[in-house]
């Protein structure tokens, strides 16, 4: 038990230890470049790691002593190496692993984002029984039978009773065991995440590691409010399609931007595969701003307007600083829609401002 407790405090210090440098490492993607399924490893520094310390009198044993002169120790080298000697202490990294859950709730304190409320009639609890153990007491509808017998039977054999020509086994009391069990409450809610993000000439390396970091802390926070999260993931220039999540990070094309071939698939998609009365829905579009025409911009809007605001949880556009952008899209959604809170605007002008545009997308607990 108290190896627990050290255990549970020294896990307290390291996510005090995230927490407080955490957009340290939302601006650095640290953490990402290192995910196996759902965890986390993370290099901590400066966190000295529990060990055992003998006391003044315990420091006898193996390798101790004086020596003789002339014994070898080690290799049979000279010693000699190259450099000065320096006279700090190295510094030395801990590689920590934490679950996508511990990081949600780090980055929930950290941001002070409320709870999502899921829209409409989606957000009903399913109530099952998990068994979880045996005890020895319990009703005898839940008798375990298997268990019972055989203490029963170590009971015969340990006292000598057991005869293998006649093998009668009655249990007692003190034999039986009762499967334990708790309720365990799961939403049924149903949630989608899709990326869309424009790959043109004007959005660099740089604006897609951006959207690479916050797309991954998105999904954690989510996916601690619903279970089984689904992504998509849409690239577009004057043309779009759907691609898998390396791709999508990865892809890089030129030419113009069309932002209504992003949002004309995204609509199909949603249409064809997620029942708006059956799912949260969370489309997120990323750009520089530029768009091909006016023309084009008020198709987009007219979109939005029909069906994405009435159909999703709510629709978050992220406008990535780009030298190459004129950042008039975001312009044009601020003045059709001002005040509407189903429409999230966030404007991303470097790593540093990845966690406030977090706070933007999620901190209305849409």
């Amino acid at each position: 038990m108290a190896i627990k407790e050290d255990h549970n405090r020294f896990r307290d210090i390291i996510k005090g230890r995230v927490k407080e440098d955490l957009k340290k490492y939302v601006s650095h993607g640290e953490m990402i470049g290192k995910r196996e399924n759902e965890f986390v490893k993370i290099p901590l520094p400066h966190i000295d790691i529990p060990t055992f310390r003998y006391g003044p009198k315990q420091r006898g044993g193996v390798g101790q002593g004086d020596g003789k002169p002339g014994d070898g120790v080690g290799d049979p080298g000279d010693g000699s190496g190259q450099g000065q000697a320096g006279s700090e202490p190295g510094e030395h990294l801990l590689e920590v692993e934490l679950s996508i859950d511990e990081l949600a709730d780090i980055l929930g304190e950290k941001l002070e984002l409320p709870r999502i409320q899921p829209k409409g009639n989606k957000n009903i609890d399913n109530v099952k029984t998990k068994y979880t153990g045996l005890a020895p007491v319990g009703p005898e509808s839940l008798r375990h039978f298997k268990s019972s017998y055989k203490n029963a039977l170590k009971r015969y054999v340990s006292s000598g009773l057991y005869n293998s020509e006649d093998p009668v086994i009655i249990p007692i009391r003190r034999d039986l065991e009762y499967r334990t069990f708790k309720k365990i409450v799961k939403p049924q809610t149903k949630a989608v995440v899709i990326y869309m993000m424009d790959v043109s000439g004007s959005m660099g390396e740089e604006q897609k590691e951006i959207v690479r970091i916050e797309s991954f802390w998105i999904n954690a926070w989510l996916k601690k409010h619903y279970k089984g999260l689904e992504t998509r993931f849409i690239i577009h220039d004057a043309a779009a399609k759907e691609v898998d999540e390396e791709t999508f990070f990865r892809t890089s094309e030129s030419g113009g931007t069309l932002i209504s071939s992003a949002y004309k698939l995204c609509q199909n998609i949603i249409e064809a595969e997620y029942p708006v009365n059956e799912w949260n829905i969370y489309p997120f579009h990323f750009s520089d701003g530029d768009n091909w025409s006016s023309e084009d911009t008020r198709f987009c809007l007219k979109i939005l307007t029909e069906f994405f605001l009435p159909k999703t949880n709510v629709f978050c556009y992220g406008q990535v600083e780009s030298k190459y952008g004129s950042g008039q899209f975001l312009k044009d959604l601020q003045k059709e829609f001002p005040g509407d809170e189903r429409v999230i605007l966030s404007q991303i002008e470097s790593r540093d401002k990845i966690l406030d545009s977090i706070r933007d997308f999620l901190g209305k607990g849409k």
